[in-house]
């Protein structure tokens, strides 16, 4: 099998020599951020509103990359292009680049700007008919006066100790508390619950600004479904009628056992159902074409 091409800089190059130096940033601090985005059959999903939240993420952290909105898009599409590849997971990635082995960022020179494209399917494969086991873990998400959550950054170490909790315990998936014990989010989506026919998911302030989040927002008020952005507790999820997380690897997923607690009736949920339908019929439809 012919191997895929890397965006380095602006040259492809293949993946086995898709290489940075060890001085990187990136590698030395995680300092540097990427995306996470979706093409569906020859379209990329909410393009231009991922490339917003890469530049977003980056003057956060005072990082200036290198080239335009505009150009990364491109750039993107030609990767998909010259790997020709219809359905694929696209992780667009920006180190701050070389420097010494201090932590003064001003010792970078150049940022690296990096573009990977993989043929993607179901992340959790048949766990979408039968739902997802959850566990909320003991390691608590980065608290918002310390590295935002919001902040998509290469330093997701949080993430991966909550994983690595999560599988230890059996679980699918992690739940991680905020400090105030509120529910944050997964370890790589966000979170709703379904009460009474009332969905609700909290506010972004303590978890990502989810792109598959903002679409279900969209969904649920096109469809006129009763909702809440609040703060959600332990009891809210262990009385939940209904759970699901969202996040572009896991799109819309059902969560029907939390914490060794069946949700609801033990099986993905009616609303659940049929947001995942309504976002499927989208990503069916919606996107920039990459071939034209």
């Amino acid at each position: 099998m012919e191997e895929l091409l890397v965006y380095m800089n602006g040259k492809f190059v293949p993946e086995s020599e898709a290489r940075i130096s060890v001085f990187d940033r990136g590698f030395l601090y995680g300092d540097g951020v990427f995306e996470g985005i979706r093409a569906y059959n020859g379209r990329v999903f909410r393009l231009y509103e991922h490339i917003d939240r890469l530049y977003d993420c980056a003057r956060v952290i005072d990082l200036q990359i290198p080239i335009s909105k505009e150009e990364f898009a491109e750039a993107i599409l030609e990767t998909l292009r010259r790997n020709n590849l219809r359905d694929a997971y696209i992780r667009p990635i920006v180190t701050r680049g070389v420097g010494d082995l201090g932590l003064d960022p001003r010792k970078c020179e150049k940022p690296n700007v990096i573009i990977i494209t993989k043929p993607w399917g179901k992340l959790y494969g048949d766990l979408y008919e039968k739902g997802l086991t959850a566990i909320t873990v003991a390691v608590r998400r980065n608290p918002i006066d310390a590295l935002p959550p919001n902040v998509k950054s290469l330093n997701y170490l949080n993430n991966i100790l909550a994983k690595i909790e999560a599988n230890a315990k059996g679980g699918d998936e992690a739940i991680f508390l905020d400090h105030n014990g509120y529910i944050s989010e997964g370890s790589g989506d966000n979170i709703f619950v379904v009460k009474n026919g009332l969905i609700a998911t909290p506010p972004t302030l303590n978890n990502l600004k989810g792109i598959t989040r903002v679409v279900v927002l969209e969904i649920i008020n096109e469809l006129n479904l009763p909702f809440r952005e609040m703060n959600i507790g332990l009891f809210d999820l262990y009385s939940a009628d209904e759970i699901f997380v969202t996040g572009t690897a896991a799109e819309i997923a059902p969560v029907t056992v939390i914490d060794g607690r069946k949700v609801g009736n033990g099986k993905p949920g009616k609303i659940t159902k049929l947001l995942m339908e309504k976002f499927r019929e989208r990503t069916e439809r919606e996107g920039v074409e990459v071939y034209k």
